[in-house]
């Protein structure tokens, strides 16, 4: 029984033991450093850019709706279709929606816009966070005839300081809008003006160009553009799986051929998916740090190997094979694989919890500098630290680590006792 664990005993009484040799010593400390770092740095840099994405997808979804169900042809039934849907436990709200392009007239200044048809009644149930300003911003535009909702962004672009208005649109002020299909028909005469009721925030990498009007009003609006049909924009409890949620909602209905779906990630594919690409390429560069560290134990157990020759010999000679000695050096490589990691992973979860506190503090510090009135903001970081993630990264630090140790322990098994034996 004891032999069974005679390598991991003698790799352990390696590692631990007091070395003559402080070059051992050092390369060893150096392995276990170096592979610290590499997954501290890991964890820390995939929770920033964690967090950076949850913001990112949180500023999107304001402006776009988790799922979208369209007909094939025509305007849906809406009505029918949201009372089914919001039977669904995953289904959260229900709105229909109109949307086309148009042309907003404002002091005579001419902006191309995306109008959207709404029910402002239903809307703040299918807003992904909505807050008390926006209910009271629908409830009063549903109390407003002719009310019109600018992106906030857009209103402070709007204005001719010239004609005396000053930049930016005000509630209260009229604005005219014209479908776009209208004015390349030359045709001016669905022009219509409304009043500015309110702005909202449709993130900050959302459509800075979005205007809201009543439902009835934009479709009289978007009459000349055969693209603006009815659709119901839908709120589901799992963003992350909104297609499916969707799919099991619409499933077994009649009319679930003619229908189709799409999701926020269809929408904003080519920038999620960017970052997706960006957040691997970062893996895969930082895992060269833990490779450093790797690289490392390898020189630690070849010289390991040559210091220790006479110990292999004698173990040898009593009894002790090939694969023992070979688990000895595996253990002895480990040891410093291991306590690196260990060390790496908590430095890094501890770090990754507190980046915004610390980032915050270097934030005033650096601002209190008197480098010309610039002023660095890093407050606004935010991390977000996933437990598969840490997992993964130290899994893929011990592969690493005890890949390292496999070729110098090989060697250590290959010693011949017999020529080693002859000089001593």
């Amino acid at each position: 029984m004891m032999g069974n664990f005679l390598p991991f005993f003698v790799g352990l009484r390696y590692s631990l033991a007091r070395r003559g040799n402080l070059l051992l010593s050092f390369v060893t400390l150096m392995s276990m450093l170096g592979i610290s770092l590499g997954v501290m740095i890991l964890i820390v840099a995939l929770s920033v850019m964690n967090g950076s994405i949850g913001v990112l997808r949180g500023e999107v979804l304001k402006a776009v709706p988790h799922a979208t169900v369209y007909a094939a042809a025509g305007d849906l039934d809406w009505r029918a279709l949201s009372v089914h849907l919001e039977a669904h436990t995953q289904i959260l709200g229900a709105a229909p929606f109109v949307e086309g392009e148009a042309v907003l007239r404002f002091h005579g200044e001419d902006a191309f816009v995306r109008l959207r048809g709404v029910l402002p009644r239903r809307e703040p149930g299918v807003l992904d966070s909505p807050g008390p300003g926006d209910r009271e911003l629908f409830a009063n535009m549903a109390r407003t005839p002719d009310a019109m909702i600018l992106s906030a962004r857009l209103a402070a672009e709007l204005g001719d300081s010239s004609l005396g208005a000053g930049p930016g649109a005000r509630a209260g002020e009229e604005a005219s809008l014209l479908s776009l299909a209208a004015l390349l028909e030359r045709s001016l005469d669905g022009s219509r003006g409304f009043t500015i009721s309110g702005f909202e925030d449709f993130g900050i990498y959302g459509e800075s160009n979005i205007v809201l009007l009543h439902l009835d009003q934009a479709r009289e609006v978007l009459r000349n553009d055969p693209g603006a049909t009815i659709a119901l924009r839908l709120k589901v409890a799992d963003v992350m799986a909104a297609r499916a949620i969707a799919e099991a909602a619409l499933a077994g209905l009649p009319e679930r051929d003619s229908l189709e779906i799409r999701t926020w990630q269809e929408e904003q594919a080519s920038l999620f998916n960017a970052l997706a690409v960006e957040k691997r390429v970062t893996t895969v560069m930082l895992l060269v740090i833990v490779l450093v560290g790797a690289v490392n134990i390898v020189s630690t157990l070849v010289m390991v190997v040559a210091d220790k020759s006479a110990d292999i010999a004698i173990l040898r000679t009593m009894g002790a094979g090939a694969a023992t000695v070979l688990g000895i050096f595996v253990v002895q490589g480990m040891v410093a694989g291991v306590a690196g990691t260990l060390i790496g992973a908590v430095l890094g979860v501890v770090l990754g919890h507190n980046i915004t506190a610390i980032s915050q503090t270097l934030e005033a510090w650096l601002n209190a500098l008197p480098l010309g009135g610039e002023v660095y903001l890093l407050a606004h970081l935010q991390t977000r630290v996933e437990a598969g993630e840490v997992a993964l990264i130290c899994l893929a630090a011990l592969l690493i680590s005890l890949l390292a140790t496999l070729y110098p322990a090989w060697r250590g098994s290959r010693v011949q006792p017999a020529e080693v034996l002859r000089y001593e």
